[in-house]
């Protein structure tokens, strides 16, 4: 092999690594953002159920109109009793003495943590839903929000109103 024929061999090399490097990290996002598609339930004894966004899709679903700093928003998505469900946790008539005590910790990527107490969530307790949202006015929640976000229509700060969900934990509070 001649030394131009070398030099051009290893030009060719190069040129193709940031083709390789550039799909590589493309990948890598898309393989992120799939398993960010779903977050983690977890009950008082510790087990830990997968909840993905299709499965999510496939639920019951609600909407509920907002103001969001002075913004009008609609967000749809699953009511929190509905995932709690899902992960075998019971609510309604079972949810009662002791286990009022229990609270809803709800974890977000950043580490930002908000509590429910578990009779908020429990429609047999609570007038209002408060849903697991992955959609904003008919969108995909985009990546500073999503891809889920806890909406509680009636706390007067939307404090709770927590992003980029990616665990609700049952504790309690004895």
């Amino acid at each position: 092999m001649t030394l131009s024929r070398v030099r051009l061999t290893a030009e060719s090399a190069l040129q193709s690594y940031p083709v390789a490097s550039l799909f590589l990290a493309v990948l890598a996002v898309f393989a992120s953002r799939a398993t960010a598609q779903s977050l983690t339930v977890t009950n008082l004894d510790g087990h830990a159920t997968t909840i993905s966004a299709a499965q999510m899709a496939s639920a019951a679903r609600v909407s509920v109109s907002v103001d969001e700093h002075g913004t009008a928003a609609k967000f749809e998505g699953v009511p929190l009793a509905a995932i709690l469900g899902m992960a075998g946790i019971q609510l309604g008539d079972s949810l009662h003495g002791p286990r009022l005590a229990e609270v809803l910790l709800v974890s977000a990527s950043d580490g930002y943590k908000v509590a429910f107490v578990l009779a908020e969530v429990d429609p047999a307790f609570a007038v209002r839903e408060i849903i697991l949202a992955d959609k904003r006015d008919g969108k995909p929640l985009d990546a500073r929000e999503g891809p889920f976000r806890i909406i509680a229509p009636g706390d007067k700060r939307p404090a709770r109103w927590i992003r980029q969900v990616t665990e609700l934990k049952i504790i309690s509070l004895k």
